[in-house]
C-alpha cells in the first residue's frame, strides 16, 4: 500500500505553532497566548477563548493546539469569499446543447466497439487511474461505518468496496487479454475523511484488498473546514474545540494537490482519471467505453448522465451557465420549479434533463488546473445544517466544495448518456425510505444480472416472485454481461444466488 506524502486537512498549510507565525508558543497558563489572541482578533474569531477561565490545563492546551492547526488566513479568505459569493446573482442558465451529449439512441454499435477497444488499449498502457470518493459515513443507512463497507444484501454478501474492486480486476483482465501479453494494473486512489480513514484502511486490509495488490491502492484524506455561524464566526463544538466538518467531495482537488498525488500520478504515466462516488452499486469502474469516448472527443472533462425521471427528482442537472458559457451542474434545490418542469417541445423531454450521477472522467492536466483555480477563487458552498455546539445542536453553515465544481474550469466538456437501470443504483437512505435504499439498489443489480443470464441462454427457477429476486453475476465473471455463454447456456440457476467462477 503506497501512502501519500502528507495528510490533507483545513490545516495542511498551517504552521505547526504560533497560529501561523512559525514561532513556538509556551504552554498555556492563566491566559491565552497573546500572539494567538492577536491573530484571532485580526479575523474576528477571538471568541474561541471566551470560556478560557473555565478550562482545565489539559483543555487549554487542547484548545491552543486546535487553533494552531488552522490556517487562519486561508480560512478567513474562504469564509469571506463564500459569504460574498452566495449573495451574488448567478448567470442565466440554458439547456445543454445536443452536440455536447452522446445519447444512447444515437450511439452506433460501431462507435461502442471502437470506444471499447480504444479504452482497453489505453488501460493496458497504464494511462488510466481510478479515483474513489469515499469520505462519507453510512449515517443515513443506520451505520457509522464508511459507506463503502456497506452490504446491500446481495446473495454474495459483498460490500460496495468489494464490488468495485472486483470490477477493477475484471477490467485489468480484459485489458491484458486485449493486449495479449503480461498483466495490467489500474491504480486505485481512495479518498477518505478524518472520520472514515482508519476504518477504511482496516477494512481493505482485513479483506486482503479484495484480490488487488496492496501497492496499487493509495489512501488519502480530504480536508475539513470549521463550521460557522451566519456572520462567519467559528462555532465551538466544546469550550476547547472548534466544530469542523469534511470539506465536501470537491475537496478531492485540493487534497490531491496538497498530498502531491497529482505528481504521483504523473510519475506513473497516468493521463486520465476516472472519478466516481462510492454509493452506487452499479458503477462501472474504469469503463473502457467511457474512456474511449472521452479520448475520442478530445475534451478536458466528461460526465456520465441519465435522463431525469420526473421534474421533482432530487438530482442535480447539467446546464449551460450564461450565453455560450461552460457546462456546470445546478442542484435540484437551486432550480426554479418552472424551469424544472419545462419541456422541450421538439424532443418531448424535460429541457433540463441530464442528471449528474457523479461518474466523471478528467485529464490529469485538467485536475491540476482545477486544484489551482478552486484554491485561487476560494469559493465554497454554504450548507445550512445542524452543528454540535456548546449550546447543543444549533443551525450553522458547513463549508463544502462539490466534485462538479470542476466543470466551469473546463474549456470543453462532453456528456455521455447511460441507462440508469444499467449503471445507477444509488445507496443513500435506509430501507423503509421511498428511494435510493439498499433494497432498491439490490433489486436493480439482480434485475440487470438476470437479464444478462437469460440473454446468455441461462434459465432461472425461484421460490418467490421474480420481480423480488434474481441472480447476481460476480464482477470477476463479467463486466457488462459479456462472456457469459460458456457459464450460462443451457444451465438452470435457482434464484437468489451468485454466479461466479
Amino acid at each position: 500500500m503506497r501512502e501519500p506524502t502528507m495528510v490533507v486537512g483545513a490545516d495542511s498549510n498551517a504552521a505547526a505553532a504560533g497560529g501561523g507565525d512559525g514561532s513556538p508558543l509556551p504552554p498555556p497558563t492563566s491566559s491565552p497566548p497573546q500572539a494567538l489572541v492577536e491573530r484571532l482578533k485580526d479575523y474576528g474569531q477571538e471568541h474561541v477563548f471566551a470560556l478560557w477561565d473555565e478550562l482545565s490545563p489539559d483543555e487549554r492546551l487542547h484548545l491552543v493546539k486546535d487553533i494552531q492547526s488552522l490556517d487562519l488566513s486561508r480560512i478567513d479568505r474562504i469564509i469571506r469569499c463564500s459569504l460574498r459569493f452566495q449573495g451574488l446573482p448567478v448567470a442565466a442558465i440554458e439547456p445543454v446543447p445536443g452536440s455536447c451529449v452522446s445519447s444512447v439512441e444515437e450511439r452506433t454499435m460501431e462507435e461502442r466497439e471502437r470506444w471499447w477497444k480504444m479504452g482497453l488499449k489505453v488501460i493496458s498502457e497504464g494511462k488510466l487511474a481510478v479515483l474513489l470518493l469515499s469520505g462519507g459515513q453510512g449515517t443515513r443507512l443506520g451505520s457509522s461505518d464508511p459507506k463503502g463497507c456497506f452490504n446491500i444484501g446481495l446473495p454474495s454478501g459483498k460490500s460496495l468496496f468489494q464490488l468495485q474492486a472486483e470490477r477493477i480486476l475484471c477490467v485489468q483482465r480484459l485489458a491484458a487479454q486485449a493486449k495479449n501479453e503480461g498483466s495490467v494494473t489500474i491504480h486505485w486512489y481512495v479518498m477518505t475523511s478524518p472520520f472514515t480513514d482508519d476504518a477504511t484502511r482496516k477494512f481493505f486490509e482485513s479483506h486482503k484488498y479484495f484480490g488487488l495488490e496492496a501497492e496499487q491502492v493509495t489512501f488519502f484524506q480530504q480536508g475539513t473546514q470549521p463550521c460557522i455561524s451566519k456572520d462567519g464566526r467559528y462555532i465551538m463544538e466544546t469550550p476547547f474545540k472548534v466544530a469542523k466538518s469534511p470539506d465536501g467531495n470537491g475537496g478531492v482537488y485540493t487534497a490531491l494537490k496538497s498530498s502531491r498525488l497529482l505528481e504521483d500520478m504523473a510519475a506513473r504515466g497516468i493521463k486520465y482519471v476516472d472519478c466516481y462516488g462510492v454509493d452506487n452499486a452499479l458503477v462501472r469502474v474504469a469503463d473502457p467505453t467511457f474512456l474511449g469516448y472521452f479520448i475520442d472527443k478530445g475534451v478536458a472533462a466528461a460526465a456520465k448522465v441519465v435522463k431525469k425521471a420526473y421534474p421533482q427528482e432530487k438530482v442535480g442537472v447539467f446546464v449551460r451557465r450564461g450565453k455560450g458559457g461552460p457546462l456546470t451542474v445546478v442542484e435540484y434545490s437551486e432550480l426554479d420549479s418552472s424551469l424544472a418542469s419545462a419541456v422541450n417541445q421538439q424532443t418531448g423531454r424535460l429541457r433540463f434533463c441530464w442528471s449528474n450521477v457523479c461518474l466523471h472522467m478528467f485529464t490529469l492536466d485538467f485536475l491540476s488546473q482545477v486544484a489551482d483555480g478552486l484554491e485561487k477563487d476560494g469559493i465554497y458552498h454554504l450548507a445550512e445544517k445542524k452543528v454540535p455546539s456548546i449550546h447543543g445542536y444549533t443551525m450553522g453553515l458547513k463549508l463544502e466544495q462539490f466534485v462538479f465544481d470542476a466543470f466551469p474550469y473546463a474549456t470543453s466538456t462532453a456528456l455521455f448518456e447511460v441507462l440508469r437501470e444499467e449503471e445507477f443504483a444509488p445507496v443513500k437512505n435506509a430501507n423503509g425510505s421511498n428511494y435510493d435504499t439498499p433494497d432498491s439498489a439490490r433489486l436493480l443489480v439482480l434485475r440487470l444480472h438476470t437479464r444478462w443470464v437469460v440473454a446468455a441462454g441461462g434459465f432461472l427457477t425461484h421460490s418467490v416472485p421474480l420481480y423480488a429476486t434474481g441472480v447476481e453475476v460476480s464482477p470477476l465473471c463479467s463486466y457488462t454481461g459479456e462472456n457469459l455463454e460458456s457459464i450460462c447456456r443451457g444451465r438452470t440457476f435457482h434464484a437468489p444466488c451468485e454466479i461466479a467462477f
